[in-house]
């Protein structure tokens, strides 16, 4: 499906050195705000109180989270849990803190900004649990990596599987520098939006490399740069129509998604924009610069032992 058609190649690989150092300052400021500053992770991974309240009829986020903060609660996590009267309150890891009394505090505050609510439970959850889940979240981010990396092995040449794993991985360095320069909370939602960004990345550099590949095989008599450019020229209404529609659906989710799905929302927004930038401007340069050819896809011919003077292939 197409919505234009352009007949002429966009010259791509003229300015990849530029698009490339680009990237690359990009990344090493992300590297730097990461190893400076640090993630600002949420109470599923701090650890904190767990509170759970019921409402008679649906609950107002805004309200709870208005009278929680004049209360003196920050860094605090609001969500609606099962149904629209369930509501998830998570604050942050005090020392010293009495779960008891937190719950007696947190429904005070309740009843002065938004009355009606009653008491289901207070959890406590420690840090350990906490480094529990990063560990996991690690382990997972690190699976579907290696899960990729065996993916591309097997669909293409070394060349295309090692430059479309650096462009995944600049796409998760710069999501993560982003929300270290800024304190984005850093919670499970986010966790899951950096993991969906390395799929829908992928996805994009398959499809360009697809097309890579079936023009080495199909047209004699272009350059490398220009069988790239012929590449992702062809396939820049589908991307449009793809990562469009896409992010259209994320924005909706950004603007009236609320603070549960803000910062979900966000990942996937910043991911969406550097998946596009990397698998067009910093996969495909490195596939050309790691020295891919039309030879690579075309099987050489054997020549058949015994057969006349002038030869006879296969």
């Amino acid at each position: 499906m197409e919505f234009f058609r352009i007949h002429k190649d966009i010259p791509f690989m003229r300015h990849a050195l530029v698009f490339n150092v680009i990237s690359l300052i990009t990344f090493l400021l992300a590297v730097f705000f990461l190893a400076h500053r640090g993630l600002h992770f949420s109470v599923e991974f701090t650890g904190g109180t767990l509170i759970e309240v019921n409402y008679s009829q649906a609950a107002d986020l805004e309200k709870i989270r208005e009278g929680l903060t004049k209360s003196g609660y920050t860094d605090i996590a609001v969500q609606n849990f099962g149904s629209s009267r369930d509501v998830m309150i998570r604050l942050p890891l005090k020392e010293e803190q009495n779960s008891a009394k937190i719950g007696e505090s947190v429904m005070a505050a309740l009843d002065t900004a938004a009355p009606g609510a009653t008491l289901r439970r207070v959890e406590f959850v420690g840090p350990q649990v906490g480094k529990e889940l990063a560990e996991n979240g690690s382990m997972a981010l690190l699976l579907v990596i290696v899960g990729i990396v065996l993916y591309l092995a097997m669909r293409f040449e070394w060349r295309f599987s090692v430059s479309a794993i650096i462009a995944n991985l600049h796409d998760i360095v710069i999501i993560l520098g982003f929300f270290a320069f800024f304190q984005w909370e850093f919670s499970l939602s986010v966790l899951a939006a950096v993991l969906a960004v390395l799929g829908y990345s992928v996805n994009e550099s398959v499809v360009v490399f697809d097309r890579v590949r079936e023009t080495f095989k199909k047209v004699r008599g272009l350059t490398t740069p220009q069988v790239l450019d012929h590449a992702i020229t062809s396939t820049i209404s589908r991307t449009i129509i793809t990562h469009g529609c896409t992010q259209l659906m994320v924005l909706s989710m950004l603007i009236f998604g609320g603070e549960t799905l803000h910062y979900f929302a966000l990942a996937l927004t910043i991911g969406i924009c550097f998946g596009i930038y990397s698998s067009v401007l910093v996969a495909s340069p490195l596939v050309m610069w790691l020295g891919v050819s039309r030879e690579h896809f075309i099987k050489p011919k054997k020549q058949i032992e015994g057969a006349n003077d002038e030869g006879a292939v296969v």
